[in-house]
């Protein structure tokens, strides 16, 4: 009589376990990337909502007149004439008060973004802008430009957004 082996048709142990390690290190892979990603989906996001603020704190700058209304004398049919460099130096009291672009030079928020009474603004705790404004750099050709460069600075912790606008006297 003659004896046939039977083979099964299953895995071995070893088989088994191969198979389980290299499905683990699969999925840790996928698993460290997916981390990463779904970490840094927010940022855009985050950086939108700066970029949001920044325009509309430059805006807001930008529709000021380039000089104090008290203190500039209107020579028909030049532009007004300003003192000069006062920077600062004839601030008003309150952000709702200001009437011209040097009024915001040195301009920060430590603890989020405010509206120009004051008030903190809802969902913008994490954001602080602060504005300098300044001579631009000189201009190729020679002459004076009546310019103001105005540059502001919206930061959070993940980084920092900078636009930079030029308020003319006209």
């Amino acid at each position: 009589m003659c004896m046939t082996r039977r083979t099964s048709g299953g895995f071995t142990l070893i088989e088994v376990i191969i198979f389980i390690v290299v499905v683990s290190a699969g999925l840790v892979g996928i698993l460290l990337v997916s981390n990463t990603v779904v970490r840094s989906s927010a940022d855009p996001m985050v950086q939108k909502q700066a970029v949001a603020v920044a325009e509309s704190m430059l805006e807001e700058i930008l529709l000021k007149e380039y000089c104090d209304p008290d203190t500039a004398t209107l020579a028909p049919p030049a532009a007004p004439v300003c003192p000069a460099s006062r920077i600062a130096a004839d601030q008003e009291a309150t952000r709702n008060l200001w009437d011209d672009v040097d009024d915001y030079n040195s301009f920060a928020t430590a603890g989020g973004v405010t509206d120009v009474t004051g008030a903190a603004v809802p969902g913008l705790g994490g954001y602080n802008v602060s504005v300098a404004v300044g001579s631009p750099a000189p201009v190729t050709g020679g002459g004076t430009v009546n310019l103001k460069a105005v540059t502001v600075t919206v930061g959070w912790n993940g980084g920092n957004v900078v636009l930079v606008g030029y308020r003319g006297n006209y």
